[in-house]
């Protein structure tokens, strides 16, 4: 890297005006932290933070708006988005300005005790610059730039941005002791930045990481979404087993590490998910993808099995795996949208096998199963797959998978599309609504599913009047055994592609 230069024009103009209305009030004020390391790697920030030797007793009073709401000194400086056209006095009778940029300006702090090794004992604040950047966690990240352009460069970042180095600040355990979740933030910019770990601040990760169990699960969350996000996420996970985090996070993960597989993998499964992981990031697939190509075979080192010519088997892998990525996503806490999305995709991976043997009323279930919305994104899931194991889909297999889809997405996959509804069997069938009414609903669905060519008015209420002759005990039975269908035909399927892959 050349010699770095920050570029002033960069900076909004709502962001210097904070800082010079700081100085103008007779305080000190610095950009500080990411922001500053992104100017300096010619990166747009993403957040503008602040440092200011004025208490929040003293910072509220000199902006129209600000928010004070916790124990650290952070005060929020709202300015409006088309801030100077608008100003934060007039903004509310402005009905076209319907969000703020917030600047989070805290003042200059002194590093307590951490006995949680989460947040400081106590809040201590300084009239120094140097106390506030001493305290920071990486030397990258404890820079701080006045309004003059003025930077204050006391652990030499500058430098360690030039060699692509994570240090931390002083004696790294001290560092990770204040708070723990520090470490995860050194892999995640690592992975992010493509840097490496200085060799001191690695060791101290390794001899502290059993403090990431006092961390809660939202606050890992976060930091292990960034990594997922980043451009070589396999880097980050890879590196949070080097240095004997990710078995405070998903051990699951680790017990891939040596299974080996055979048939047409040449990974073991832990390398496998990775290899589908980056695939994922490659293409761009969103964050539900990634995480489900990380996952999607997590259910095999429990399944593997001895089988034939010295090669493994492992049936059933996708419902074990089910089971663990669900409780995976509740310890990381995932909203529940996300959760069940990946989930979904983890238990279906398997479907597609050979386009000879699968059915199109197979394909119309597994649609039904994970929604319209959905099934494109299965088929991202079966490219990680592939991929991820060196071998790339055929390109006539890939079309033949897609046009079947195609095909059935015309077709009716659920109830509110069949040719007759609950208000026509009551109206024109004179029946009374009731779980007689679901069920024979159900029975007429699958009828559909296996040839749409029966989805009629005329066939369907011929096939509503004969089902109605059916006692509640044979009807329901009915009902139960459509659904044991569908899952045996999944099933069957599923087991085609194990029986001919190994998997």
């Amino acid at each position: 890297m050349s010699d770095l230069r920050i570029d002033n024009s960069k900076v909004p103009n709502y962001v210097t005006h904070v800082t010079k209305e700081l100085e103008k009030a007779g305080f000190e004020a610095f950009l500080v932290g990411g922001c500053v390391r992104d100017l300096l790697l010619g990166r747009e920030p993403k957040d503008w933070d602040v440092t200011t030797n004025a208490k929040p007793g003293d910072i509220i009073p000199v902006f129209e708006k600000a928010i004070y709401e916790n124990d650290f000194g952070t005060v929020g400086v709202c300015m409006p988005v088309n801030w100077p056209n608008v100003t934060p006095e007039t903004s509310e009778d402005v009905t076209h300005v319907t969000k703020y940029n917030i600047i989070e300006v805290t003042p200059y702090r002194i590093e307590a005790q951490y006995s949680d090794f989460r947040h400081p004992d106590e809040v201590k604040f300084s009239d120094n610059i140097e106390d506030d950047l001493k305290r920071r966690d990486f030397t990258i990240n404890a820079m701080a730039l006045s309004d003059k352009g003025h930077l204050i460069d006391l652990y030499k970042g500058q430098e360690d941005l030039k060699d692509k180095v994570i240090r931390a600040v002083g004696d790294p355990n001290e560092r990770f002791q204040e708070d723990a979740l520090r470490m995860l933030r050194a892999i995640r910019f690592a992975t992010q930045l493509d840097f490496a770990i200085d060799y001191n601040t690695m060791n101290a990760i390794v001899d502290n990481s059993h403090l990431l169990n006092n961390i809660s699960g939202e606050r890992i969350h976060d930091e292990f979404v960034k990594i997922i996000e980043s451009s070589k996420p396999s880097m980050g996970v890879a590196m949070l087993s080097k240095l004997e985090l990710l078995k405070y996070i998903i051990p699951e993960l680790e017990e891939g590490i040596g299974c080996i597989q055979g048939g047409a993998h040449i990974y073991d499964v832990f390398e496998h998910l990775l290899q589908a992981l980056d695939h994922a990031a490659n293409k761009g697939f969103k964050t539900e993808v990634r995480l489900a190509a990380l996952f999607h075979d997590i259910g095999k080192p429990k399944s593997r099995r001895a089988g034939t010519k010295k090669e493994y088997t492992f049936y059933g892998h996708e419902v074990v795996g089910e089971r663990m990525v669900k409780k995976i996503m509740e310890r990381l806490k995932f909203p529940k949208k996300t959760s069940d999305l990946v989930v979904s995709l983890v238990r279906n991976h398997m479907f597609f096998s050979d386009t000879e043997q699968i059915s199109l009323s197979a394909v119309r279930r597994i649609v039904q199963k994970v929604g319209k919305e959905n099934i494109w994104t299965l088929m991202e899931i079966r490219e990680c797959d592939r991929v991820g194991m060196k071998k790339a889909e055929a390109p006539y297999r890939l079309r033949k998978y897609h046009a079947m889809i195609e095909e059935v997405l015309h077709d009716p996959i659920s109830v509110g599309q069949l040719a007759i509804d609950g208000q026509y069997m009551i109206k024109e069938l004179h029946m009374k609504p009731g779980p007689r009414m679901g069920w024979i609903l159900s029975a007429l669905l699958e009828e559909v599913l296996d040839d749409p060519k029966k989805n009629t008015k005329e066939h369907l209420t011929e096939l509503v009047k004969s089902l109605d002759m059916l006692g509640d005990k044979e009807l329901r039975t009915l009902g139960e055994r459509g659904k044991e269908k569908k899952e045996k035909l999944e099933e069957e399927e599923v087991k085609k592609l194990h029986m001919k892959h190994g998997v």
